[in-house]
């Protein structure tokens, strides 16, 4: 499928962003700032698309506060792009409502695009012009000055490959062509779908480092991803959905210490399970031949062994049994039919 970007009318005196706008490559500048209390950035409320019999998107309730990064997760199918595209009024939803920065998208969608950029699916430029001239282009449309384009290249890593056309780049490439496209217009808000689709590691890494500079500077980054790893490291807050629905919605460090798990590899422990049963804040224990899994709050490893080595039971291994996103993942979309 081809991109789709939403371009909105630029007022008659907007020519250049302001100084901030490409962080280190303007000197002098101060990026602005988010709220300390953290206001709401893009809010939905019950919004829901269908398509005659089929539900893309279910009563989707979702914030995303000023100044963070926010992960959109869900497998294939699971209405991440169909939500997007709704928030930049590429689609009317069914029912419910959206708004950004305050601002509701049923009415004010021409000043909410001025202040938003975007990279949705696949994207999509004139083949045959370079990406100067494909950016170029797409700065004239806006009413955006030209004199941009070069910073935004070196910023995106495309300086090198701004003669080239289009049509002869990488996936990547065009994947970080798209991205300098959504920041022409020194948007507040970025709405990114899969933004490190066809990334070599090397070029995930860059994608990472370019995302937390987007956050220094203050701006609120909304991300759909599969490379759940990198969704990880740099996202503040995260919904999953499924079948067009959020399945969990919170802080990341938060979701994925839910359930703190330790485990402990020792020589008897049948003997270690039953010591361990009697300590009144202990969870579930799972034990097998050589090791036992207890569910028990992290901060308490060093009094777990305590326990233990009180009984003559001594762990060769004391450790943290840390879920990642991935396996976390899996777990809240097991079951969940689309």
């Amino acid at each position: 499928m081809s991109a789709q970007i939403a371009l909105a009318p630029a007022p008659p005196d907007r020519q250049e962003p302001t100084p901030h706008a490409f962080g280190p490559y303007e000197s002098g500048a101060a990026p602005f700032k988010a709220q300390s209390a953290a206001p709401i950035a893009i809010e939905t409320t019950q919004l829901t698309k269908r398509y005659d019999s089929m539900v893309a998107v279910d009563h989707l309730d979702l914030r995303v506060e000023q100044g963070e990064i926010f992960g959109f997760l869900g497998p294939n199918g699971a209405g991440k792009t169909t939500t997007m595209r709704m928030l930049l009024g590429l689609i009317r939803p069914t029912s419910g409502s959206a708004s950004i920065l305050g601002m509701d998208v049923a009415t004010d969608l021409p000043a909410i695009l001025a202040r938003t950029g975007s990279m949705i699916e696949e994207p999509a430029f004139y083949p045959y012009l370079s990406g100067r001239d494909n950016l170029r282009a797409m700065a004239r449309l806006s009413g955006i000055s030209e004199n941009l384009v070069p910073k935004i290249l070196e910023r995106v890593d495309l300086a090198g490959a701004a003669n080239k056309r289009f049509k002869a780049y990488s996936m990547g490439m065009k994947q970080r062509l798209a991205l300098g496209a959504a920041l022409l217009a020194d948007p507040e808000i970025l709405i990114l779908d899969e933004p490190a689709n066809g990334l070599d590691p090397a070029g995930i890494v860059e994608m990472r480092d370019l995302m937390k500079e987007l956050k220094h500077e203050g701006r609120t980054v909304l991300i759909s991803s599969h490379v759940l790893h990198e969704v990880e490291q740099i996202c503040d807050r995260i919904a999953i959905v499924n079948g067009g629905r959020i399945v969990v919605q919170g802080r990341v460090e938060e979701l994925l210490h839910h359930n703190d798990k330790v485990e402990i590899r020792i020589d008897h422990p049948e003997e270690a399970a039953d010591v361990l049963h009697t300590v009144p804040w202990m969870g579930h224990i799972d034990r097998s031949h050589d090791h036992i899994l207890v569910s028990a709050p992290l901060e308490r490893t060093a009094e777990i062994n305590r326990l233990l080595a009180d009984q003559g039971l001594y762990a060769s291994v004391i450790k943290p049994q840390e879920e990642s996103l991935e396996q976390y993942f899996l777990e809240v979309t097991e079951g969940v039919k689309a």
